[in-house]
């Protein structure tokens, strides 16, 4: 059976998920604080026929050998953490991260999570939470007497009760050697991993974190030209893979003619 068949399949699966990674990307455009999925490719094993720099006469040594690829495989998909485009939406407890840096959640079971979600609430104890409903760490109430919320760009929660300004409590951020090693969660919600690195905490505005702006939310950095260009070309991949088994197939049926 032609080599062909098999290489070409891997490339059409190739890019089969290279279309479900831009589905993904695309249905999240209107998610706050998601990052898109790149995916990254690695070509397959060779079968080496001739191998460089053989010496095909004495003294005499080939420039190049003679190698045939076995296809393609998706390796990974990396997240890309470009700064999403922020929404100015007037509300007191929506926060945007201006750089680097995550807000730090406890999960239902007591493990820690983390989050570019800035869209917080109050529970019923006045504690601020996700919109998932995730405690933010350190924990903050906010009085039941309180008349407006200040949080300022390093992290600090101030409440107005009407007569005086009390400070409540102070927002911190987390932020990964390496935060395409966190591992996705949905919600929303990332999770520290061996290939993340620990966190490391501080306030905001300090240690290479980004600073918060009270009011803003940040959008998803999903732009819609790049992944219907992308969306195209993968289509394109995968019918000139097609083609290529097509005129396999053909070379195929011309030997079995010749041999009928």
């Amino acid at each position: 059976m032609l080599r062909a068949f098999s290489t070409a399949a891997t490339g059409m699966t190739a890019q089969q998920m290279m279309v479900d990674v831009i589905a993904n990307n695309l249905a999240n455009i209107n998610t706050v604080g998601f990052k898109r999925s790149q995916v990254d490719f690695q070509d397959l094993m060779y079968v080496k026929i001739k191998e460089p720099g053989r010496e095909v006469a004495s003294g005499v040594v080939a420039p190049s050998g003679f190698e045939i690829g076995s296809g393609v495989r998706p390796a990974s998909t990396l997240k890309v953490f470009t700064q999403g485009e922020q929404e100015n939406t007037g509300r007191s407890l929506d926060i945007a991260i201006q750089g680097d840096g995550f807000f730090q959640v406890t999960a239902p079971g007591g493990e820690s999570r983390y989050t570019r979600d800035g869209s917080l609430r109050r529970d019923a104890s006045g504690n601020l939470v996700t919109s998932g409903g995730y405690t933010l760490e350190p924990s903050i109430a906010i009085p039941n007497d309180a008349v407006s919320i200040s949080i300022g760009r390093d992290g600090t929660v101030t409440v107005f009760n009407g007569t005086t300004n009390s400070p409540v409590g102070q927002i911190t951020l987390v932020r990964f050697a390496n935060p395409s090693g966190l591992s996705s969660e949905g919600d929303n919600l990332l999770a520290e991993t061996s290939a993340s690195g620990s966190p490391t905490t501080g306030n905001p505005g300090s240690d290479g974190l980004g600073a918060l702006q009270q009011g803003f939310l940040e959008r998803s950095n999903v732009q819609m030209v790049t992944e219907l260009v992308n969306l195209i070309m993968a289509q394109r991949a995968y019918e000139i893979n097609s083609r290529a088994i097509k005129a396999g197939d053909e070379m195929l049926t011309t030997a079995n003619r010749l041999i009928a």
